[in-house]
């Protein structure tokens, strides 16, 4: 057998048999309840990593918002890269598992003085070389090369799960930003309409009192309500326009106006309630979890190499082409020429250093398994705490609204017993701040109501779809 057939046997005999010394991974036990608090009863409706964002929210412009900040973000722009780059790279790892073959030329010229020669005079030697081959080709036999090709795997497949938690992270942003918005408006809009009602009103008892029916308390309460509801509109146009600006950050590129909301959607989601399912199903499937444990996997193949440092290595250098000493002769019959060098390193003294490589690997090994853990721990709560909110938010809506009925009835007869003569203005003034003030803790709970919403699908999972 020749020797090149010989090299090609050893190199495939080494691909097929090579074996890695990784450890077995086990995925590490949830360190969270089996249960969520507040959870409503378990349903068969689909989960929420599994409705695509389009199908989850229910609002239009909502929706053509996401699609815009999906185009234009720049933080998603970046995680995108990273998987590009992290592919390359993981490419670049998996070469090494293949000869890197090339092709060279040299020549090589050596004047000898007499002293060296055999005819007793100066000669000038050369050499021509036309080879193809491999140099220090690394026969995989304990793996280290597999386990650094698996790490690089894992750290690839790590920016894909992170990529898909940016994407979560920009549709609830967006959302919760865009609602921000709505709320600015709408109380924008409740403002500027007490401020118009104030003024009616307030041109109405300065009449009164420039005839003498009123007195000047009563006129100058009226001013006070007044300037209070202007300094509100002058308040709320400049958080409008701030969360306008928020929202064009968030997005990437200028809204258009036909995409802003006016009011609060009372329908933010096309589905009432999100079924949370059980923890260690639920939060394994998040990208964010899934990221962690990819980069716990990419850890633990790093031990694999370091383990693999221990044991021998083997290196193949291996050339053929032709020779001769003579350009025109280097390709002519008989100037075939071959080199076969393998090497083996047996590691024998390293004053500790292999040993500290794995300690390396193994610590950071236990420190991606707590940084995993906690991750759950984090997500565990982010769900539990929606759910807090969720489970109170119905009753509240509910108190909120029969609190903004009562406070209108009070007002309107407030204002039947002033005109009526039976009650001073003070009274009128108390029901109308009562008034003011129920209507926007109401628009308040709404925005809550609609967030906890967002909020909810976005910690369960859903929005990278």
């Amino acid at each position: 057998m020749s020797p090149l057939r010989t090299l090609t046997v050893a190199i495939a005999a080494s691909l097929a048999s090579a074996c890695t010394m990784m450890p077995d991974y086990q995925r590490p036990v949830a360190p969270v309840p089996a249960n969520f608090p507040n959870a409503p009863q378990a349903s068969t409706a689909t989960p929420a990593d599994a409705i695509v964002w389009r199908d989850y929210f229910a609002h239009a412009q909502l929706r053509d918002v996401i699609a815009l900040a999906l185009a234009n973000n720049r933080d998603l722009r970046v995680a995108a890269l990273n998987i590009e780059k992290a592919r390359a790279q993981h490419r670049i790892q998996r070469a090494d598992l293949f000869p890197a073959i090339g092709a060279t030329g040299s020549q090589t010229a050596q004047r000898l003085p007499g002293a060296l020669t055999s005819s007793g005079e100066a000669e000038i030697n050369r050499q021509y070389n036309a080879m193809i081959g491999f140099s220090a080709y690394e026969l995989d036999f304990f793996g280290r090369i597999r386990s650094l090709n698996a790490a690089a795997l894992e750290q690839y497949l790590g920016t894909e799960e992170a990529r898909r938690s940016a994407q979560i992270s920009l549709v609830a942003e967006v959302a919760g930003t865009w609602l921000t918005l709505a709320f600015d408006n709408e109380r924008l809009a409740l403002a500027r309409s007490t401020y118009e009602t104030r003024q009616k009103s307030h041109d109405l008892i300065r009449r009164s009192f420039e005839a003498g029916a009123v007195s000047a308390l009563d006129l100058n309460q009226s001013q006070q309500l007044l300037q209070s509801a202007r300094a509100d509109v002058a308040r709320y146009t400049s958080f409008a326009a701030q969360n306008g600006n928020a929202l064009s950050l968030v997005v990437g590129a200028p809204v258009p106006a036909d995409l802003l909301p006016a009011t609060i959607t009372d329908t933010v989601s096309t589905v009432a309630e999100l079924p949370t399912g059980v923890p260690s199903d639920v939060l394994t499937r998040r990208p964010d979890i899934l990221q962690a444990e990819r980069a716990l996997r990419a850890a633990n193949a790093s031990i694999g190499a370091a383990r693999a440092a221990f044991f021998p290595s083997i290196t193949l250098t291996a050339a053929a082409g032709t020779a001769s000493s003579t350009l025109d002769g280097l390709f002519s019959g008989g100037s075939g020429a071959w080199s076969f060098i393998p090497l083996i390193r047996i590691p024998v003294f390293e004053a500790g250093r292999l040993q500290a490589s794995l300690d390396v690997a193994e610590v950071q090994r236990d420190i991606n398994v707590a940084q995993y853990e906690k991750a759950i721990q984090s997500a565990f709560r982010e769900v539990a705490d929606a759910l807090a909110d969720r489970a109170s938010l119905a009753e509240r809506l509910d108190a909120r609204y029969q609190q903004v009925e009562a406070t209108q009835a009070a007002f309107r007869l407030s204002d039947a017993r002033y005109k009526g003569g039976a009650d001073s203005f003070l009274g009128l003034l108390d029901a109308q701040r009562s008034l003011y003030l129920a209507e926007q803790e109401l628009i308040i709970v709404r925005l809550a109501d609609a967030a906890n919403r967002v909020t909810l699908y976005k910690v369960l999972g859903g929005g990278w779809r």
